[in-house]
């Protein structure tokens, strides 16, 4: 895995690869800027929908993966248990999210989404996908997939790099 110094050399990098620091430092800017824009307009929206940015994830989650336990939200979330917990009783004050026992192991408590939880769920994202295609209008099918297909990659490669395991969420060195 290539580190990037305070000096702005990348260790790791192939030495017949020499646009890689460069590369690396204008994706780094890239991602900051992307993602500083999209976490504070999902905050400032947030309150369009009844819940924050975390819960939205969390709720999503719970839908996309359920039933599942807090520490399985915990470690999808990269939270904390007790962060995960707080959450999980937020949306279940809400109405969105269910707690009940397994019914294999009665000890084991699941979150499930409920239908008013699904049904927030599908709004967002189907006001998103709406906002996002607009975005796109203008950005040719080859272009869009492309950028599909490199996020995803960027995404996997990024949670393979993180312990989520026990609510921790330290970077893991290759």
């Amino acid at each position: 895995m290539a580190t990037i110094l305070p000096d702005t050399r990348v260790v790791g990098a192939t030495p017949g690869d020499p646009d890689l620091s460069d590369d690396a430092r204008d994706l780094y800017a890239a991602l900051t800027e992307v993602l500083r824009v999209a976490q504070f307009r999902d905050r400032d929206r947030a309150c369009c929908y009844d819940v924050s940015v975390t819960q939205c994830y969390g709720l999503k989650t719970v839908v996309d993966e359920g039933p599942l336990t807090v520490n399985d939200l915990a470690s999808a979330l990269y939270l904390d248990k007790s962060t995960a917990s707080r959450l999980a009783g937020a949306l279940e004050d809400k109405g969105y999210v269910q707690r009940s026992r397994d019914p294999d192991d009665g000890r084991i408590v699941v979150l499930e989404a409920t239908d008013a939880g699904r049904t927030l769920s599908a709004r967002i994202e189907a006001d998103l996908a709406a906002e996002y295609a607009e975005l796109l209008q203008d950005v040719g099918p080859d272009v869009r997939r492309g950028m599909v297909e490199l996020l995803g990659r960027l995404g996997r490669s990024l949670a393979r790099r993180v312990e989520a395991s026990g609510g921790s969420c330290c970077i893991v060195r290759e």
